[in-house]
């Protein structure tokens, strides 16, 4: 009996693992293979407790494009896009600490290539964007967002044209998102 009992969990633990990686496989959740993928600590797990985690791949993306008929820039940029991770923690412990934590990491991506493009330092309040390009495409944009309430890590992989960063911003709540030239070198 015990037997039987073993050989089921070890079938039902490898299904699950199949199953996993052909999600994975499928583009149903972010790749962590891409260029675009910000490998981010946690905020801290004394400090924290997550909330939500959400992990979309190509085929969720260019599935949700299909359903916005009434705006091409939202469709065109989801269709543009390898994978969007979005992570919400709750602040249980010392969002000083949190802050501090994310800074070190903000330099961590800075060393793995990633460059800042946004920084907010406010009481209470520290926000942080990162880019990481390939000659003149961006390829990953990253958003931290820490105040005494709640932990906000967003990480958007793909082809991201800069034209959108206003509607990433605004689908993503950063607050005001003003208008982005960008500039060309020649």
């Amino acid at each position: 009996m015990e037997m039987t009992m073993i050989k089921h969990r070890i079938s039902s633990g490898f299904g699950l693992v199949l199953m996993a990686f052909m999600l994975a496989s499928c583009h149903i959740t972010a790749p962590r293979g891409n260029a675009g993928y910000a490998n981010l600590d946690s905020p801290g797990m004394r400090d924290t407790d997550r909330t939500f985690s959400l992990s979309l791949g190509r085929t969720t993306l260019r599935l949700a494009a299909r359903f916005l008929d009434d705006d091409p820039e939202i469709r065109a940029l989801l269709r543009s896009l390898d994978g969007v991770r979005v992570r919400v923690y709750e602040v249980t412990g010392d969002s000083d600490r949190i802050a501090q934590k994310f800074e070190h990491m903000g330099q961590k991506l800075n060393s793995d290539g990633w460059q800042p493009v946004m920084l907010v330092r406010e009481e209470g309040e520290y926000v942080q964007m990162f880019t990481r390009s390939s000659g003149n495409r961006v390829q990953g944009l990253t958003v931290v967002s820490v105040d005494n309430e709640d932990v906000v890590v967003v990480n958007v992989m793909g082809d991201i044209d800069p034209k959108y960063y206003s509607g990433v911003m605004g689908a993503l709540d950063v607050g005001v998102a003003p208008e982005i030239e960008v500039a060309t070198v020649n």
